[in-house]
Parts: structure tokens; sequence; C-alpha cells
């Protein structure tokens, strides 16, 4: 079998073992999902009135609010969801099942790759569940075409494989189950201070750089405009840079952690 064909081989068996880790173990995924749909309820139906003027100006209604805020509540959606690979690797690696799966006939590369495909594809049921819950409350995206569509999946995608690489990172070198948990916070928190709830140009001048050049931004503006029809500018190429360098960056020490680690 050629080298190539059993990467493959393993990464699918790990992968598969990380999917029915997750199914037998639903509520670790459900809780990560709490704080993005309870933020989309609460910013929907306590501060729904008050944003919506602020976004639209006086007269525009909740539901334009709901369709500005949707698209940020997705990708913090994916931010959330990745905290689990943090969790997950470091509890592997904790438990000794790494060290175990190193002394075995198997491709070294696919432990990380079964956890990441598995982050990435969690990542991706949870965002269709947020997004049923805002199409629930009245998100309507009828102006995307099919293209658009696409583009934003692939988004999407793109995102959520670059925040897995660096919350796999995060997982490698933390000590313990709970530092991992801890590390991994910035990538809920990050969205607070983005465009998710409110437009960047709307914050103090002193701070607005800081949201919009951070990776949240750009991506959520771009996701907006391909569902909504708005301006994208250059927030698009900026969202793909910062995914290119995620994903490279978090690779690179994912590795790099990996292959030394004596644990």
């Amino acid at each position: 079998m050629s080298n190539l064909a059993l990467a493959v081989r393993d990464s699918s068996t790990m992968l598969r073992r990380n999917l029915l880790h997750a199914r037998r173990y639903p509520s670790g995924t459900l809780n990560l999902l709490l704080a993005p749909i309870m933020l989309m309820l609460l910013f929907v139906y306590v501060f729904g009135d008050v944003m919506s003027a602020g976004i639209g100006g006086e007269g525009a209604d909740r539901s334009a609010y709901i369709a500005y805020l949707v698209p940020g509540i997705l990708l913090m959606t994916i931010g959330s969801t990745v905290v689990g690979a943090a969790v997950h690797i470091s509890m592997d690696m904790s438990e000794g099942l790494i060290a175990r799966f190193r002394t075995m006939a198997i491709h070294r590369g696919s432990m990380l790759v079964g956890h990441v495909v598995g982050s990435v594809l969690q990542c991706l049921a949870s965002v269709v569940l947020v997004g049923a819950v805002g199409v629930a409350i009245g998100f309507r995206s009828t102006n995307a075409t099919v293209l658009e569509w696409l583009a934003a999946f692939g988004l999407l995608v793109l995102f959520a494989l670059a925040l897995t690489w660096i919350a796999v990172g995060m997982g490698l070198v933390s000590p313990n189950v709970e530092a991992a948990a801890n590390s991994a916070q910035p990538l809920i928190l990050l969205p607070l201070i983005s465009s998710a709830f409110i437009p960047a140009d709307t914050m103090p001048g002193w701070f607005r750089p800081v949201a919009e050049y951070q990776p949240f931004t750009p991506a959520i503006e771009t996701l907006r405009g391909l569902l909504l029809g708005t301006e994208i500018g250059h927030h698009g190429w900026i969202a793909i840079a910062w995914c290119v360098a995620l994903t490279v960056l978090g690779y690179r020490w994912s590795t790099a952690r990996f292959n030394r680690d004596p644990k």
C-alpha cells in the first residue's frame, strides 16, 4: 500500500473515531452552541429595537438587525465550536491515547488530520443548527445567487479549518484539559470586539483599527455581503489572507509541537 493510501485510510479511521466520540457525548458540542444562540436571541429580542435603529436609522424594523446580526453569529459559532478540538486533543494527550497510537502501525499525521477534519465537520453542523435558529426568528437571504451561496460555504469551511488548526495547537501546548479550554477562549471573545453586533465604523477611533483588522470582522463582512448583497470591498481579500495565514501558522505550530512532544 502506498504512503498516500495509508495516510488516507488511517486518517479516515481517526476521523470516524472522533465523530463517534462526538455522537456519544453531544453535550460538549451543545454547550459550546449555547453562547452564540443565547447572544443572538438576546440581541434580537432584548436589544433588537435599539440596535436596529442604530443600524438602519430611525424607522428601521427589527428584521433589518436580524439580517445584520446572523452572519456574525454564524462566524462566532465556528469560534465556539473549535474550542472542542483543543479540549479533545488535550484530553487524548493527557490520557495517553496519543502515546498509544504512536506505538501502533498507523500513519503519524492521521492523528491530527482526524481531529481537524472532525472539528471542521462539527463546525459546519453547528453553523447549520444556528442558521436554522436564525431562519426561525426571521433571517432571510433572498438576493444571494447559487454562486454566492457556494462562496459563502467555502468561506465557512476555510475559516473553520483555520481556527481548528489554531485550536489544535492550543490543545497540544496545554498541560491539561482545563488549560486547553481556557487558552481557546479568545476564539469565543474575539467576535465580541468585531463588527458582528455593530458596524466597526461606529466604534471609538482608537479602537476601530482593532475591530476592523482582526480575523473575524473581514470574514463577517464578506459573509454578510455574500448573503445579503451588501458591499464587500477589500474585506474579501483580507478574510482569505487571514484564513490562509492562520491555517499555515496553526498547521506548522501543531505539527512541530506534535512531532517533538514525547508524551
